[in-house]
């Protein structure tokens, strides 16, 4: 069985602020935060009515602790309702998907593993999906890795004989990662071997995502890429997002996980697409 990757905690180090002593205002504040935040995000869409009553806070209470995640991309508020949840319009927080389908993730990125070789330069989206990759690069290398997402960043700087680079832009914290015209302009300016990429949802032989600056980068990183590995587990296949980002027959092979359903998998390789079924991994 192949070994999975170890269990990180979700929620952004922002969240958990720098080291206080337990019995401050403002460190039971962030742990409030904290507790708030992973209720949402198991809940997908909760009111704000029932957190004033799950924390025992003052409506106006509850309010600051939104209006403080939101602002760091973690939840979105709305008229008496808070929620980390996508919708076809708006994509949920790096935070939230990280958690869900984790082991259909673990097992798509593990299966990917086989496509990537020593001494290829590679393209890594800033998808939870392709983030679970990063515990088996280091058998991988050399590699040169190329990324928008500040999470792949950090977790990429340190593995020995991998060359990082760094794509710049406008910064966005509800994905951690740089997107915009100056991102696209500069992932077009490379040229490598593979890229792995993750769509928020696959419709009609389409593959699409709610953001447009997102859609463009991976749009850019597909173009640039000599081999395109597209990462989909079956959630992906009972979404719709708003912006296209390609063809799913420009890919070269997609990596699915058991769950999906048969049809869709008879429509991918209908269109000539190698489909590839991920055998499941155990998480501890």
């Amino acid at each position: 069985m192949t070994q999975s990757p170890p269990k990180t905690d979700p929620m952004p180090d922002a969240l958990s602020g720098t080291d206080l002593p337990s019995d401050s205002r403002q460190a039971r504040q962030i742990a409030r935060r904290h507790l708030i935040a992973e209720a949402v995000m198991a809940e997908g869409t909760m009111r704000i009515e029932d957190l004033v009553d799950r924390f025992g806070i003052s409506l106006m209470t509850a309010h600051r602790d939104l209006d403080d995640l939101s602002s760091r991309g973690l939840l979105r508020k709305t008229r008496g309702v808070v929620s980390a949840a996508p919708t076809s319009l708006i994509e949920s927080s790096e935070a939230y998907r990280d958690v869900r389908q984790a082991r259909e993730k673990s097992a798509i990125a593990a299966a990917a593993m086989r496509y990537l070789d020593p001494g290829q330069a590679v393209f890594f989206d800033d998808s939870t999906t392709v983030a679970r990759m990063v515990p088996y690069l280091a058998a991988k290398v050399p590699l040169t890795a190329a990324t928008y997402s500040l999470t792949l960043m950090a977790a990429l700087k340190d593995i020995r004989d991998l060359t990082l680079l760094g794509i710049g832009g406008q910064y966005h914290a509800w994905c951690n990662a740089f997107l915009g015209p100056v991102t696209a302009a500069e992932i077009r300016r490379l040229r490598t071997d593979i890229a792995f990429l993750s769509p928020s949802a696959i419709v009609d032989g389409m593959i699409f995502h709610q953001s447009p600056d997102t859609a463009e980068a991976k749009r850019a990183m597909a173009d640039c890429a000599a081999r395109r590995i597209l990462l989909a587990d079956h959630t992906k296949f009972e979404r719709r997002a708003l912006h296209v980002m390609g063809p799913l027959d420009a890919f070269d092979t997609v990596i699915v996980d058991a769950a999906t359903p048969a049809r869709s998998i008879d429509d991918m390789r209908a269109l000539g697409v190698e489909v590839v079924v991920a055998a499941p991994v155990g998480i501890d």
